[in-house]
Parts: C-alpha cells; structure tokens; sequence
C-alpha cells in the first residue's frame, strides 16, 4: 500500500528563496533513495470561501505564506527505510546545521496511508 509523509508549513514569504534552494536539495536527496514522488507547493489560491483555509489551520502572519508538500513511498516499510538512510546523508546534516528558512515547531507532519490513487482508477 502506497505511503505519504505530508506537511504544511507556515514560511515568511521574504524566506521563500531559500526555502525553494533547500527544498531542491531535499528532493535530490529523497529521490537518490528512492521516494517516488517528492513535491513542495506554495500556496497561491488560500483566500477560500468554505471549509478551513491553511492559512487559518497554519495560524500565518500577514508576512508569511503557506506550503503543502508531500513526499511519496511504495509502503511505510518502504518510507521507513529511506527516511534511515536520509538521515545519515551528509547534504541533510549541513542542511541541519544551517539556519532554516521556518521555524519547524510551527511545521505540520504525519504519516498517511493512501487511501484512493487515482492513477489507479
């Protein structure tokens, strides 16, 4: 069963730049290891009408935007194996030890088991 780790996270908009850099070689990484699909989206149409726009559900600031990314896997087995290696690459380590572009206790994660893929209907 196909396996996606999600996050939404809320970014001051003057950061973007070096999010977008950090993201590029986060999805490098991801996908030398074997993700099968690794996307970061910046939020471009948050001012909805219904439902709990991710602008509220990420508590931003008038400075800030928010980005949905996803990163996608065969199985957890699968999410679980890459996510060890991740974690001993040494671009992840220098990325650790650079300033991040977000504060990550504000960062929303989980892991989802797929429920419907529609590339398969």
């Amino acid at each position: 069963m196909a396996y996606v780790d999600g996050f939404v996270i809320p970014i001051p908009k003057k950061n973007m730049a070096a999010y977008k850099r950090m993201a590029a070689t986060a999805a490098k990484v991801w996908k030398s290891y074997g993700a099968l699909d690794y996307k970061e989206c910046v939020g471009d149409d948050l001012k909805v009408k219904w439902g709990l726009p991710f602008t509220k559900l990420a508590k931003t600031k008038s400075s800030e935007t928010v980005v949905f990314s996803y990163i996608l896997y065969r199985s957890k087995a699968h999410r679980d194996a890459v996510n060890k290696k991740i974690m001993q690459d040494p671009r992840i380590a220098k990325m650790m030890s650079e300033p991040s572009p977000f504060d990550a206790k504000r960062m929303a994660y989980g892991g989802f088991k797929v429920l419907v893929d529609g590339k398969k209907q």
